[in-house]
């Protein structure tokens, strides 16, 4: 009978000690957000060489403002995508919110309550997308694309051609204002929601179910997992956020008018796309979505500096948007159907 052959540590594994760095490094290098981080860079540095006046950190700061209303709906968004819906109609809930704000201020409400205003028409408009998708089972998409429609022309019939001005100074306050006369203090809110996004989706009970739920709806439900509860309050968190953003971008530009946040359904959505947050579900981070914020807050900035114009802002995010979302399925391998 032969002895046995002594195992050895080499044997039992793949890798060795030894190649364990070079795994951890090919391992931080595949992830989405270094690549991110890396395309930030390379966005900040081509910027800087090719613009003289991009590093001047007032305008860096001020740059913030281009973003940062969008990326507060992108938080609640992210998680909704990795939940395995979708929400279309927040720039109509925004535009609602807004003209409610509009209304409460013309009714004589005290200005302290026009953002419980904007943060309740939000919340409402929310619950109405999520009890059509959780009560009756209709896709996110389809009723979303019909809420936008119903939101911004309820906006547009109570506006017509008209629009609401002289909003009170505490909403210029935050909607304009700096802390320490430097850092925006919209962009101060944004970073604070981040964290505290970030903690619920990584670090609670919550945030697990709600990858549990995107990866397997049917599963999770047997599991004891209340699916439609979070579905419905997620839909409600994005209506309230959007609500928030409303009193930000009213506050900053002053007024209410029928075409306000046109077309931020788009931008917010290729914020969270780019970010990495599968459009499949089950997927994600917040991370990757706020380094997606500051790369395209990045590019947006340096094309305004350069004096591109707008329209030429929408298709690079159009082409973003086709990119990130087929790119991974390239990299797996996966064909798709014709």
């Amino acid at each position: 009978m032969n002895p046995p052959v002594p195992v050895t540590p080499a044997s039992t594994s793949r890798y060795t000690i030894h190649d364990r760095p070079a795994f951890a490094l090919r391992s931080l290098l595949g992830r989405w957000e270094t690549l991110l981080a890396l395309l930030l860079l390379t966005a900040f540095v081509v910027n800087s060489v090719l613009l003289p006046h991009f590093l001047d950190l007032y305008n860096l700061a001020d740059g913030t403002f281009n973003f940062s209303e969008k990326a507060m709906i992108a938080l609640p968004m992210a998680l909704l995508i990795i939940c395995r819906e979708i929400d279309i109609s927040v720039s109509g809930i925004l535009a609602l919110s807004s003209v409610a704000m509009g209304m409460a201020m013309t009714a004589g409400l005290p200005p302290e309550a026009l953002l419980f205003v904007a943060l309740a028409t939000g919340t409402a408009c929310g619950w109405i997308n999520g009890y059509m998708v959780t009560r009756f089972a209709l896709p996110s998409i389809v009723v979303t694309i019909g809420t936008v429609s119903l939101f911004r022309g309820l906006a547009s019939v109570v506006l017509g051609d008209k629009a609401y001005t002289g909003y009170p100074q505490v909403m210029q306050d935050w909607g304009q204002g700096y802390f320490f006369d430097f850092i925006p203090r919209e962009f101060v809110v944004l970073l604070v929601f981040a964290a505290l996004f970030a903690g619920v989706l990584h670090a609670t009970t919550w945030g697990r179910r709600i990858y549990a739920i995107g990866n397997n709806p049917v599963a999770a439900r047997f599991s004891g997992i209340p699916v439609d509860r979070y579905r419905l309050a997620l839909f409600m968190l994005t209506g309230a956020m959007a609500g928030l953003a409303a009193w930000f971008l009213t506050g900053r530009i002053g007024s209410t008018r029928p075409n306000i946040a046109m077309g931020w359904e788009l931008e917010v959505i290729t914020m969270v796309i780019l970010g990495g947050v599968s459009i499949a579900g089950g997927a994600g981070t917040i991370g990757g979505v706020l380094l997606a914020v500051l790369t395209l807050g990045t590019v947006t900035y340096g094309l305004s500096l350069a004096n591109v114009p707008g329209i030429y802002m929408t298709i690079i995010v159009g082409v973003l948007l086709l990119v990130t979302i087929a790119v991974p399925r390239l990299l797996r391998g996966k064909k798709v159907a014709k």
